[in-house]
C-alpha cells in the first residue's frame, strides 16, 4: 500500500509546495512595499478560501463518481462524468466571474478592512478574480485527473502556473531598477504597479494554468471528455451532486467562518492583520503532507469501494493514518523551531514578527492532531460519505472558533493570540470527533 499511496501523494505535495513557495514569494515581494500593502493583499484572502472551497466541493462529487467507476472497471461511465465535469466547470466559472467582479468594491467593506486601504484591497481583488473561469478549470478538471490516478498532470500545470507568476511579479510589481552582478550593472525593466502588478501576474498565471489543465484532460487516456455530451446528464450529475452538496455546504460554511474569523481579526488593527496574514502564509506550507495524503486517501478509498474490496480499504486506513501523524509531527516540530526565521522572511517589523512567531508556535503543537481529520475526511469523500464531515466541521468552526473568537476579541478585548487559541481548540475538537468515529467503524 505504501508505494501506491506515495505515487498519488507526492505529485500533490510537490504541487502544494510550489503553490506555497509562490505564496511565500508573493507575500515577501509585496511586503517590501510596506505593512499597508501586506494588509491590503491579505485582508480579503479568506474570501479566496470561500470561493475556491465551494468550487472544490463540486470536484469532490466527480472524484467520488469517477474513482469508484474506475475501481469497478466502468471506464465509459468515468468518461461521461468527465464530460459533465467540463459542463459544470463552464457553468460555475461564468457564475463566479460575474459574482466576484460585481462585488469587488463591497468585499473590503464586508471584511471590515481599514478604510485607509479599502480602495487598494478592492482593486487587488477585482484583478485577481477576473479569470474565475480558468481558476475553476484548475480546481474541477484537476480533481477529475486526480480521481483517475493522474496526480502528475495537475502538478505540471501547477508548477507552470507558479513559474509564470514569479517571473511576472518580478517585472510588474517594482519600478525599473539597477541590479549589481559583480562588476556588471544590469538595468531591469519594471512596470512599478505595486500590488496591482502582483494581482495581474497571478491572473495571467491562473489563465495559463487553466488552459494547460484543460489540454491535459482532453488528451488523457482514461477520462478524456472527447466525444462526450456537454449537455447536463441527470444520471451522472445526481449522484455527483448528492455527494458534492453536503461537502459544498461544509466548505461554504467553514470558509464563511474563516471570513468571519478574519473580519474580527481585521477589526483588531493593521498590526494584527499583517501578523495574521503572514502567519497564515507560513503555516500553509506545513499542511502540505496533510493535503497530499488527503488526495491519495480519497482516490484510493473510492477505488476500493468501487471494486467492493473491503480488505484494501482496511489496509489503506491502517497505513495512511500513522503515516499522516508521523509527517505532521515532523512538520509541526519544524514550524515550532523555525517560526521566527520564517516570519522574518516577510517582515522586518519587530512587533509583527514577534506576534506572528507566538501564534505560529501555538498552532505548531496542534498540527499532528489536525492531520487525522484531514486524512479521514479524504477517505470519506472517496466513499461518498460527506454528511458527517459537514456536521463535524460546522460544530467546530461555528460552535468553537467563531463563538470563542467573538467572545475573546469583541467582548473581552483580547487580541490575536486569543483568536488563534480558539482556532487550535477547533482543531483539537475535530481530532476527538474523528477519532471516536474511526474507532466505531461507522466511517465505512
Amino acid at each position: 500500500m505504501l508505494p501506491v499511496i506515495f505515487s498519488l501523494a507526492w505529485p500533490t505535495m510537490l504541487e502544494q509546495f510550489m503553490q506555497t513557495a509562490v505564496q511565500y514569494i508573493d507575500t515577501a515581494m509585496v511586503g517590501t512595499l510596506g505593512t499597508q500593502a501586506t494588509a491590503a493583499v491579505g485582508s480579503t484572502g479568506t474570501v479566496n478560501w470561500l470561493i475556491e472551497s465551494t468550487i472544490s466541493a463540486i470536484g469532490i462529487g466527480f472524484l467520488y463518481y469517477i474513482s469508484q467507476s474506475i475501481g469497478a472497471g466502468k471506464i465509459l461511465q468515468a468518461k461521461k462524468a468527465a464530460g459533465q465535469a467540463v459542463f459544470s466547470t463552464i457553468l460555475v466559472g461564468i457564475f463566479f466571474t460575474l459574482l466576484t467582479c460585481s462585488c469587488s468594491h463591497l468585499v473590503p467593506v464586508w471584511m471590515r478592512v481599514d478604510p485607509s486601504i479599502r480602495d487598494m484591497a478592492a482593486r487587488y481583488f477585482l484583478i485577481l478574480y477576473s479569470p474565475m473561469l480558468f481558476r475553476t478549470m484548475n480546481i474541477i478538471l484537476g480533481t477529475v485527473l486526480r480521481s483517475a490516478g493522474d496526480a502528475k498532470s495537475p502538478m505540471i500545470a501547477g508548477i507552470t502556473m507558479n513559474v509564470i507568476n514569479i517571473v511576472l511579479n518580478f517585472f510588474l510589481i517594482y519600478n525599473t531598477r539597477s541590479v549589481h552582478l559583480g562588476n556588471w550593472i544590469l538595468t531591469v525593466p519594471g512596470a512599478g504597479w505595486g500590488i496591482e502588478g502582483a494581482a495581474i501576474a497571478s491572473a495571467i498565471a491562473y489563465t495559463c494554468g487553466g488552459i494547460l489543465i484543460a489540454w491535459k484532460l482532453w488528451h488523457h487516456d482514461v477520462v478524456s471528455p472527447k466525444g462526450q455530451s456537454l449537455r447536463p446528464d441527470p444520471q451522472v450529475l445526481k449522484p455527483c451532486l448528492r455527494v458534492a452538496f453536503p461537502n459544498m455546504l461544509q466548505r461554504f460554511a467553514t470558509s464563511l467562518g474563516y471570513v468571519a474569523f478574519a473580519s474580527m481579526i481585521n477589526s483588531l488593527g493593521e498590526l494584527s492583520t499583517a501578523a495574521h496574514t503572514i502567519a497564515n502564509t507560513v503555516e500553509s506550507a506545513f499542511y502540505i503532507p496533510g493535503w497530499g495524503m488527503q488526495t491519495a486517501a480519497a482516490t484510493l478509498s473510492g477505488n476500493a469501494r468501487g471494486a467492493q474490496d473491503d480488505e484494501r480499504l482496511h489496509r489503506l486506513s491502517s497505513t495512511i493514518i500513522p503515516m499522516e501523524i508521523s509527517l505532521m509531527l515532523v512538520s509541526g516540530g519544524m514550524l515550532f523551531v523555525f517560526a521566527p526565521v520564517l516570519m522574518g522572511i516577510f517582515t522586518q517589523d519587530p512587533q509583527v514578527l514577534s506576534l506572528g512567531s507566538t501564534v505560529l508556535r501555538m498552532v505548531a503543537v496542534s498540527e499532528p492532531f489536525y492531520g487525522v481529520p484531514i486524512v479521514l475526511e479524504g477517505m470519506m469523500q472517496g466513499l461518498g460519505k460527506t454528511m458527517i464531515p459537514f456536521v463535524f466541521n460546522i460544530i467546530g468552526m461555528w460552535g468553537v472558533r467563531i463563538v470563542g473568537t467573538f467572545i475573546c476579541t469583541q467582548i473581552l478585548g483580547f487580541g490575536l493570540i486569543a483568536a488563534w487559541g480558539c482556532m487550535i481548540a477547533h482543531n483539537l475538537l475535530l481530532f476527538m470527533l474523528y477519532i471516536v468515529l474511526f474507532s466505531s467503524g461507522r466511517w465505512k
